[in-house]
């Protein structure tokens, strides 16, 4: 998404980023939650939980957001996987200019990832939120 900064976000940042597009869909965000254990053991903490004030439906949210080439995506196939045992329904949102063309082709092929461009329509889909048009 050009002019809007984005080589200069911090993972933090990404994180606040989702959380605002979320408050902006009038959705309660959480931060930092802890929840039970990851697969090898250390305590599991995601990044965001989203909940409709009105259902109470929830989705957990790991943001990831890679400004540089690099093998800190190569943990990605092991964060989709841990996905799969949190109490509530989860994806990744991922953005930035360091993952490969290959990881992106994955991780959009798995059905846990999102990429930041799609996240607003795909929340609107899952809370059952007004389209845009």
């Amino acid at each position: 998404m050009p002019g809007r900064g984005e080589s200069t976000l911090t993972g933090t940042q990404f994180r606040d980023r989702v959380a605002e597009l979320a408050e902006d869909l009038d959705l309660t965000v959480d931060k930092e939650l802890y929840v039970g254990r990851r697969l090898w053991g250390s305590r599991r903490r995601i990044d965001l939980i989203l909940t409709d004030p009105e259902s109470g439906q929830r989705l957990g949210i790991e943001c990831k957001y890679q400004r540089t080439a690099g093998t800190a995506q190569e943990k990605l196939p092991a964060v989709i996987a841990d996905i799969e045992s949190w109490p509530i329904d989860g994806i990744v949102a991922y953005d930035g200019p360091g993952f490969s063309a290959n990881m992106r082709a994955y991780l959009d092929s798995t059905g846990k990832a999102i990429a930041f461009d799609d996240l607003e329509v795909w929340l609107r889909l899952y809370f059952g939120l007004e389209l845009r048009g």
